[in-house]
C-alpha cells in the first residue's frame, strides 16, 4: 500500500526527509517547464491559424529538448530506496511520478529500465498519472512475467479501468495460477458480475485442478462466487480433489 507524504514525513529520518524534499522540487520543476513549454506551443499554432495541440504536447516539449537525456528526477527514482528506505521505495517513487505529472515516455523508460521494484512501483501509479489507456502495453508486460509482485501490482485500478474484457478475465486467472490473492484485483465483485465468460473460465480452471487430483483455491471460489449476477446464487464449482486421507 502506497504511503501519503503526510506520513512519510512522519517516519522518514531528516537526511531521508530532505533528500525526498529535493527530489519532489526536482520533479515539479520539470513538470512546470514542460507545461510552460506547451502552452507556449499551443498559442503558436493558433497565432498561426493551426488548432490548439492537446495535452500530449507536454509529452512532445519533454523529448523533443534531449531524446536521450533523462530529467534529473527520473534519476531520484532510481535512488528512492538506498535514499529512504526500501519500505517507503514504492511511496516516494509514486509521489515522484505525480509531481513530475510523468508522460508516457518517462513512464515507459522508467518501467523498461528498471528493477523489478522500480517497474513496481510504476505499476501501482498509473491510475493516478493523465495517461488513458496508452500505458497497457506496461500492464500487458507485467502479467506475462512470473514475478507475483508485478502480477499484483499489475492488476490495480487502472487494469480495472482500461484492460479490455479478454485480457482482464486472463488476468484474473493469472492471479489464480500465481496465487497471487484475488483481492489484489481492482473491482473485481463490480467487473466479475454477470461476467458469464469469466464464469466458464473458472469452472474449467476448478475442473482441471480437480481432474489432477489437485485442490481447487478457495479464491477461485471466491472468484466464481461474484460472477453470478445480482441476486442469483452462485455457478458450482466441481467437487473438491479427494484427499489422501480418503
Amino acid at each position: 500500500m502506497l504511503t501519503s507524504r503526510e506520513e512519510l514525513d512522519a517516519e522518514l529520518g531528516e537526511a531521508a526527509r530532505a533528500w525526498l524534499d529535493a527530489a519532489l522540487a526536482e520533479a515539479a520543476d520539470d513538470a512546470a517547464r514542460s507545461q510552460t513549454a506547451a502552452d507556449d506551443a499551443a498559442r503558436s499554432d493558433a497565432a498561426a491559424g493551426g488548432a490548439a495541440r492537446s495535452g500530449a504536447a507536454a509529452d512532445a516539449s519533454r523529448t523533443a529538448a534531449s531524446p536521450y537525456a533523462s530529467p534529473s528526477w527520473e534519476l531520484r527514482y532510481a535512488a528512492a530506496g538506498r535514499h529512504c528506505g526500501q519500505r517507503h521505495a514504492d511511496s516516494v517513487r509514486s509521489l515522484l511520478l505525480v509531481e513530475a505529472r510523468a508522460p508516457l515516455a518517462s513512464v515507459t523508460r522508467l518501467y523498461d529500465q528498471g528493477t523489478a521494484a522500480e517497474r513496481r512501483a510504476v505499476l501501482l501509479t498509473l491510475h493516478l498519472l493523465d495517461l488513458g489507456d496508452t500505458a497497457l502495453p506496461l500492464v500487458e508486460d507485467a502479467l506475462r512475467a512470473n514475478d507475483t509482485r508485478l502480477v499484483a501490482a499489475a492488476v490495480g485500478p487502472y487494469a480495472a479501468e482500461h484492460l479490455a474484457p479478454h485480457a482482464w478475465r486472463h488476468a484474473v486467472l493469472k492471479c489464480l495460477f500465481t496465487e497471487v490473492p484475488v483481492a489484489a484485483v481492482a473491482r473485481l465483485a463490480d467487473r466479475a458480475r454477470g461476467d458469464t465468460e469469466l464464469a466458464r473460465m473458472l469452472t474449467d480452471f476448478a475442473a482441471e485442478r480437480t481432474a489432477a487430483g489437485r485442490p481447487v483455491p478457495e479464491d477461485l471460489r471466491t472468484a466464481l462466487a461474484l460472477t453470478a449476477p445480482a441476486g442469483h446464487p452462485a455457478p458450482p464449482t466441481a467437487a473438491p480433489a479427494p484427499t489422501e486421507e480418503s
